[in-house]
């Protein structure tokens, strides 16, 4: 969580380079970090929390994030190159440093499409949605004590 946002990762930034070169990539940048934690966070943390585990979030670390904030646009991400080139190139050159050529190479999946959650939770919700369902079990719960 944190890396397809501060380093180019998702389609749209690539559309906003088309649209507006790299003033509009490092705008669409800015909105997606100021807007994660609407947009993404409750989605995933219920996704991962499913599974019994909790999240660690090490691009979100203030450091990090402050690193990452400090660099130009042109040297996390540089949409001209392939899908699973120009994105987080960061990330992808120290997996080839570490020896994971393969990995390094490979355009990331989201977590909600790899893990198939947005189908199971129907096309009209967003992250930042309350599930119906634990609406009602909390309200069921709060009947049951009264």
């Amino acid at each position: 969580m944190g890396a397809d946002e501060q380093l180019g990762g998702y389609s749209r930034h690539r559309e906003a380079f088309r649209l507006h070169m790299w003033q509009g990539l490092l705008d669409e940048i800015q909105l997606d970090v100021g807007r994660i934690s609407q947009r993404n966070l409750g989605r995933d943390d219920r996704c991962i929390s499913d599974h019994g585990r909790e999240s660690r979030l090490p691009y979100l670390d203030e450091d990090v994030a402050s690193f990452l904030n400090s660099l130009p646009v042109w040297c996390k991400t540089d949409p001209q190159l392939s899908r699973g080139e120009g994105d987080k190139i960061i990330l992808r050159d120290v997996a080839r440093l570490l020896g994971l050529v393969g990995s390094a190479n490979c355009p990331k999946r989201a977590i909600q499409f790899g893990s198939r959650i947005a189908k199971l939770q129907g096309s009209r919700c967003k992250g930042s949605d309350t599930c119906s369902h634990l609406l009602h079990d909390v309200a069921t719960a709060c009947q049951m004590s009264s």
